[in-house]
């Protein structure tokens, strides 16, 4: 299935969905419509998760690009306040996309710049074409470093690189970005879709409540700061909870049979 055309669209096939960024003229640059269709895609996706319809998302762009960031086409920066654009418009998409409790993957061609680069960071895993584009060229804009990337480039790859990138404005290819340990995996120009595909239906049938709780505990190690005691007691608390589920009991019979399991997100 398909939501009504648009700026973004929701694609449903079984239980993997895709959220496809589609302004291609643009390079899937976002103006303030397609911030809209974003966040409309994001709450028909939440909801298909909730259903428990949906167990794995793969985020990207239609054509060439990711997302070449914010589509500023027109924008007088005198006349507006741009924290509250990041506040009222932006940064709530990249928190939506990071709390989805199912594995999310962005695939990713061309550019990721911006706005971009937050949203492909805030999915789990990252499949980027070799000559993909990752970074913010803000440094020609006398502009700060947005969308969460101060934390989502520095848990990947740490402090110095992300200054390095801040200072200097220069974008990582896929390759690079492989190297450095800021993507997934890498795949040939025009593959990333497919490849991200392959990995985020495997995902999909996999024991997603398991993986919905160490999602949240690998949050809450960042978040809060927990120490090892921390970690330790939630881990139990999270093994209990999935010790409670059909999927732990199917994969414990699995096991034990030497068969493949048959996972179902229960």
């Amino acid at each position: 299935m398909s939501d009504a055309p648009g700026a973004v669209r929701l694609d449903v096939d079984g239980a993997l969905a895709h959220l496809v960024v589609s302004r291609p003229h643009k390079r899937n640059a976002l103006d303030p419509a397609a911030a809209a269709d974003l966040s409309s895609a994001l709450g028909g996706l939440e909801e298909a998760v909730a259903a428990g319809r949906v167990r794995a998302a793969v985020v990207t762009g239609q054509g060439s690009a990711f997302c070449a960031g914010r589509d500023i086409t027109g924008v007088d920066p005198a006349a507006e306040d741009p924290g509250r654009v990041l506040a009222d418009v932006f940064n709530p998409l990249v928190q939506r996309l990071a709390d989805l409790p199912v594995p999310t993957v962005a695939a990713v061609e061309g550019p990721a710049l911006g706005v971009g680069l937050g949203l492909a960071l805030a999915c789990d895993l990252v499949v980027a074409a070799e000559d993909a584009r990752f970074g913010s060229p803000f440094a020609r804009l006398g502009a700060v470093l947005d969308s969460g990337a101060h934390l989502l480039l520095a848990e990947r790859i740490g402090r110095p690189r992300t200054l390095e990138l801040v200072y200097t404005g220069r974008l990582l290819t896929g390759v690079e970005a492989h190297a450095w340990g800021l993507v997934t995996a890498t795949a040939a120009p025009g593959r990333a879709l497919a490849e991200a595909d392959a990995l985020a239906r495997t995902l999909a049938d996999g024991p997603t409540l398991a993986f919905a709780a160490s999602k949240r505990l690998l949050g809450r190690l960042r978040d809060e700061g927990l120490d090892l005691a921390a970690v330790l007691a939630a881990e139990a608390d999270a093994q209990r909870a999935a010790g409670s589920s059909a999927d732990y009991a199917e994969g414990f019979a699995a096991f034990q049979a030497k068969r493949a399991p048959r996972f179902t997100g229960a």
